[in-house]
């Protein structure tokens, strides 16, 4: 599971990739329409406005400003995460799948510890800081759609490794750097792209929060 993730403004490249987001045509009209500001930096969450990493319409890597989170039946933006066993499925992720595939550009991302108290009861605990390993910057996999007039996503997940099992039951996808081109490329097979993923992670306790 994915729902907080964080954007350092010290990182050059992340920098650019937020500098690009900001100079998009869509970026003012975000503004304009939804009242609220393109995150750029600090802990991100669900409903923010961010800079995602997609194809523009020439098949090119670009970056644009998108609002995290599907909307459901409901018109609510509830749908925040996809399961990468059944994503290429369901009916409300199928067509991303297949052709609208996305890079979330982050540091790291958080999580908070789940477990069962004593009682049976679900407990969340500490939060914790989780980024690849060797790696300044984690590149998240997802789907984005349109909704009206403006670009949507979720964040692809997947089941953890036994070490990230000790906090959660899902982990986001994520993937080299090397591998952005291949996995926004809509010509290209997911599954494929995928086996890529990283597993490696580093894990240290959030004492900030």
């Amino acid at each position: 599971m994915c729902t907080r993730y964080a954007l350092e403004k010290d990182l050059p490249e992340l920098k650019e990739i937020a500098d690009a987001a900001l100079r998009s045509a869509l970026a003012q009209r975000f503004i304009d329409t939804h009242a609220r500001p393109i995150i750029t930096h600090g802990e991100v969450r669900p409903t923010d406005i961010v800079p995602v990493i997609a194809p523009n319409a020439r098949g090119r890597r670009t970056v644009f400003p998108m609002q995290w989170g599907f909307l459901a039946k409901d018109n609510k933006r509830t749908l925040f995460n996809a399961r990468v066993e059944t994503a290429g499925e369901k009916p409300t992720f199928r067509e991303a799948w297949q052709s609208h595939r996305c890079i979330i550009p982050a540091s790291y991302y958080l999580e908070w510890q789940h477990f069962k108290s004593p009682d049976g009861r679900e407990k969340t605990g500490d939060r914790f800081v989780i980024q690849p390993v060797g790696c300044t910057l984690t590149w998240l996999c997802g789907l984005y759609r349109m909704e009206g007039s403006y670009p949507a996503f979720v964040v692809l997940t997947k089941k953890p490794t036994v070490e990230l099992s000790k906090i959660h039951d899902r982990m986001p996808l994520m993937l080299p750097a090397d591998k952005i081109e291949d996995w926004i490329n809509p010509s290209s097979i997911p599954e494929e792209v995928l086996a890529h993923a990283i597993s490696g992670v580093i894990i240290e306790k959030d004492d900030n929060n």
